[in-house]
């Protein structure tokens, strides 16, 4: 078969030179340019290419009969082999003096051929090499007639930032074309934040038994995106393995590149069902006439070869060449040879093409609308701009949408960018898609294996509130038995995940079974791969998560201080003097005087209760003043400025008592509890010591505050720090303490009526879950924390570990206030100043309108005396008088016969009827008399 085709293939070439010459025998002026063809002979695909070219040729010069020159095609076998390939150019360029070179098929084969373009100058010119590790040969003699292959990754870029993966795993061939797509692959991944676990390399000539062992390996590991990066022929294989597995089946996504997807008409039923589900980018060959009328030729003359895009490129690069040698023109068309006396080389003996630059400068200019698309050289190379999306169903493919460079994906290519702004899931970019196992739900991209070894989850060993986390040993089978509001917590969070994980716990100690570092050194064992993930009080830090990854907080914390509190009310003999300031005392009392006297002088001239001998009137101010606090006195008042005065005094003095009575009662029944510290900045004024908790970032921070080593006291249990709070710093222990908030919860449980919480220092997101940067189960893990947190389940188990604790004491985080109790403020001026004012001004206008009232009838030399006389002319003379009113000025001898005299005409007989204890009547004369002398 073999054979047959090599004979087709040299006749149709022997056809084609034939029609050559016969062309050039009629017309002398058309000039013969030797180009080369490097090409594995007898393949499918060097077949296609070959035929592709010769019809480009007869196609350009029946179109172009007025051209100079004529291309002959001379084909170089390169027999499968990198040597074959750069042995056939030598032999071209050596022997025809060719002055191009198409090809060859592989880019490994490329390599070699391009090194010996620049060192002959000659073109080379390939439409299948589309490694990009020929761009790095910066030859200016090799033009690229196709796409290089890290074109497409931004494509698969797109798709995979469309689904949300957080994750894929490169399958690709061990070979330069597997190899070259890599770096700018892993450079578009990063650029997204999608992780790339781990490589899957299958070799070229692999077996099916190894590549089953490859695909087993993958089955095993939590990534389920996979891009396939390799020939189609071992696509076919890979894929019908994967399908026997188990990789097909809902869940799976594989995304290919357009090195499959490009020569999926040439894969088998078989093979293109067992892709069933695949996305794939694919080259984009845009409609036009030109195409059409190509593919219906190729269909009636090659109806059993199927057509495909290298063809095209093949089509479009003879082309190029054919008008870049005729504007080059047929001018020196020679090689120089190397000198004759040295010793050179085979390569160095070859010359240099004198044509070489011309071809060069002219082909990086050709610009023309190919089979394949618009054909123009940019650096080199054709720049694509579109790519399409494909998604293989049944026996074929269909397409779902398109990749674009400036509007990324969208479902038809005419799609206005103003539709495209509100676009907000992946529907509205691409059509439906059917993915691998009929499913048609978005796969996650990531599930946690069923058939792979179970999560090692690192847990913390504490000696010390163990109510969050306890790790204690079976003693028949010593293994650990981990309990806890944060293991509780995981648990529930697992059962809500939408997918079955196994794990066991590992506790974090030493080898001799002691506790192991501190959370730091627990948190970086699962960036060094000791465990796969941790679950405890772990505090969310943002040094921690710059090499871990943290989920969502299923536990609120914080930093508290906490102080040991005392009652500051010192009860003793002089307690009852503590509700009034001693300023409100003296005012107080300077007020009731001030109002004695004030009604005093009001009531002297007119009121014989206030009129007497000087003790007696003495006595009168003050028993009048201080009565008017517990009960009305006996002495009446008859003015209206005393009066009016009075009723106010009664006023104020009735708030006063009121006042001294309630918190005075606040002082004997209530404690007054408050902490011996207030604040931070108070313990690093005074230097004292403080405690903190062993193993915890606290320390760091109380650092950073500004607190000294020596002043930093460690402990572990609650039992240690009551201790050293208990102590205190002048006993060796401290003065207050520092607990992150479930600590605290749990520290005040056992001791709320010794100790309070007094402020919050440091403000940290709270307890998570630690697993590695970039895992995609940080996601799951924290939207099942979510669903656990918003369910009653969360509360279950709160009130499960902590109120247990907390019966009998507040929660600090909801009354930061552990025992509430009333704190009376003792009473000052400033809270009746108003009152006393008021009293101030009755008293300052009264006693000035007295005074002025007086002075008008009296000369000032004879003021007191004046005073000391009756105000006979007062209308309260005409104001009937209490009796006993006038009793007071009887002679003592005299009153104290009349007082054992009975009274028959006393009030008191008179039934309910009040009269004066001292209403007696005497004999008138006798009153008369008195009141004369």
């Amino acid at each position: 078969m073999r054979n047959m085709r090599v004979f087709f293939f040299v006749l149709l070439c022997f056809f084609f030179v034939f029609f050559v010459k016969l062309s050039r025998g009629q017309n002398n002026r058309i000039t013969v340019i030797n180009v080369g063809v490097v090409t594995d002979v007898g393949i499918m695909h060097s077949d296609i290419e070959m035929l592709c070219i010769n019809m480009s040729l007869a196609d350009f010069y029946s179109s172009r009969p007025q051209y100079q020159t004529r291309l002959v095609v001379n084909v170089g076998d390169s027999r499968h082999d990198v040597i074959g390939a750069a042995a056939a150019g030598l032999e071209l360029i050596k022997n025809n003096q060719v002055k191009a070179i198409l090809g060859p098929w592989s880019s490994m084969q490329a390599h070699f051929l391009v090194e010996i373009g620049q060192k002959s100058r000659v073109p080379i010119v390939s439409y299948s090499a589309t490694s990009p590790f020929l761009t790095s040969l910066r030859s200016p003699y090799f033009f690229r007639a196709t796409y290089e292959d890290s074109f497409q990754v931004h494509a698969i870029k797109a798709i995979i930032k469309l689904f949300g993966w957080r994750e894929a795993v490169p399958v690709y061939i061990d070979n330069t074309f597997g190899e070259g797509i890599m770096p700018r692959l892993t450079d578009a991944l990063q650029e997204i934040n999608v992780r790339i676990p781990y490589r899957s390399v299958i070799a070229p000539n692999a077996t099916d038994h190894e590549i089953s062992v490859e695909l087993l390996k993958m089955m095993t590991m939590p990534t389920r995106v996979f891009i396939v990066h390799m020939y189609s022929s071992l696509a076919l294989r890979v894929f019908i393995q994967a399908k026997e597995i188990g990789l097909m089946k809902p869940g799976y996504v594989w995304i290919l590149t357009n090195g499959v997807t490009d020569e999926l008409n040439w894969i088998s039923e078989t093979g293109i069902e067992a892709m069933e589900g695949v996305l794939g980018v694919k080259t984009y060959i845009p409609k036009s006439r030109e195409l059409e009328i190509f593919s219906s030729q190729w269909r009636r003359r090659f109806s059993r070869m199927d057509l495909n895009v290298y063809g095209l490129w093949a089509y479009d690069a003879i082309t190029a060449l054919a008008i870049a040698i005729e504007e080059a023109g047929t001018n020196n068309l020679t090689f120089s040879n190397a000198d004759p006396g040295r010793n050179v080389s085979e390569l160095e003996a070859l010359g240099l093409s004198q044509y070489g630059p011309k071809i060069l400068q002219t082909l990086s200019t050709v610009q023309f609308k190919g089979l394949a698309g618009d054909f123009r050289f940019v650096n080199g190379q054709l720049q694509p701009s579109v790519f399409e999306i494909v998604n293989v169903i049944g026996t074929g493919e269909r397409s779902v949408g398109f990749w674009t460079e400036e509007h990324g994906l969208v479902k038809q290519l005419d799609q206005q960018p103003r539709s495209m702004s509100a676009l907000s899931t992946w529907k509205d970019h691409l059509k439906q898609i059917i993915w691998p196992g009929e499913a048609d739900s978005v796969p996650r991209g990531w599930e946690m294996p069923t058939n792979g070894r179970k999560l090692r989850i690192g847990v913390p060993k504490r000696t010390g509130y163990t109510d969050l986390v306890k790790v204690t040993r079976d003693p028949i089978t010593n293994a650990s038995l981990v309990t806890g509001f944060c293991v509780d917590f995981f648990e529930a969070v697992i059962r809500a995940m939408p997918y079955d994980i196994s794990y066991e716990f590992i506790p974090f100690e030493k080898s001799n079974g002691k506790p192991a570092g501190n959370y730091d050194d627990l948190v970086h064992q699962v960036y060094l791969g000791k465990y796969d993930a941790v679950v405890g009080d772990t505090t969310i830090l943002a040094n921690r998560s710059a090499y871990v990854d943290f989920t969502f907080p299923f536990f609120k914390s914080g930093v508290g201080l906490i102080a040991p509190i005392k009652d500051q009310v010192k009860r003793d003999s002089f307690t009852f003097l503590k509700p009034l300031s001693w300023r409100l005392w003296l005012i107080s009392f300077a007020c009731f005087f001030l109002v004695g006297i004030t009604v005093w002088a009001l009531e002297h001239r007119v009121n014989p209760d206030f009129r007497g001998p000087a003790n007696y009137q003495a006595s009168t101010i003050l028993w009048f003043a201080f009565s008017t606090m517990v009960f009305a006195p006996r002495e009446r008042v008859f003015s209206f400025g005393a009066r009016l005065l009075v009723i106010t005094w009664y006023f104020i003095v009735l708030v006063l008592t009121q006042s001294y009575t309630a918190s005075l009662a606040s002082l004997l029944t209530s404690q007054q509890l408050h902490p011996t510290i207030t604040s931070m900045s108070s313990l690093l004024e005074r230097g004292e010591k403080v405690g903190y908790q062993r193993t915890s970032f606290i320390l760091g921070k109380l650092r950073e505050t500004g607190f000294s080593q020596s002043s930093l006291v460690p402990f572990d249990t609650s039992e240690e720090c009551n201790e050293l709070l208990r102590k205190g710093p002048k006993k060796g222990g401290v003065s207050a303490a520092f607990l992150e908030i479930p600590y605290l919860r749990l520290f005040l449980g056992q001791y709320c009526n010794t100790y309070k919480m007094v402020e919050e220092p440091f403000n940290i997101d709270g307890f998570g879950f630690v697993f590695p940067i970039g895992s995609p189960m940080v996601a799951d893990v924290s939207r099942a924390i979510l669903k656990v947190a918003e369910s009653p389940k969360a509360m279950e188990l709160e009130r499960a570990w902590f109120k247990k604790k907390e019966e009998s004491c507040p929660d600090p985080v909801t009354n930061p206030d552990p025992n509430p109790s009333f704190t009376s403020r003792q009473l000052g001026v400033d809270s009746f100043w108003l009152l006393f004012l008021v009293v101030f001004v009755l008293c300052f206008l009264t006693l000035g309108k007295f005074t002025v009232c007086l002075l008008w009838t009296t000369k000032w030399n004879h003021l007191w005396k004046e005073f000391q006389k009756p105000d006979n002319d007062s209308y309260i003379n005409n104001v009937e008088k209490c009796p006993c009113s006038l009793s007071r000025h009887i002679p003592v001898s005299l009153l104290w016969n009349h007082l054992w005299e009975p009274d028959n005409d006393s009030n008191i007989n008179d039934a309910g009827e009040r009269r004066c204890s001292s209403s007696r009547q005497m004999p008138e004369n006798i009153i008369q008399s008195q009141a004369t002398n």
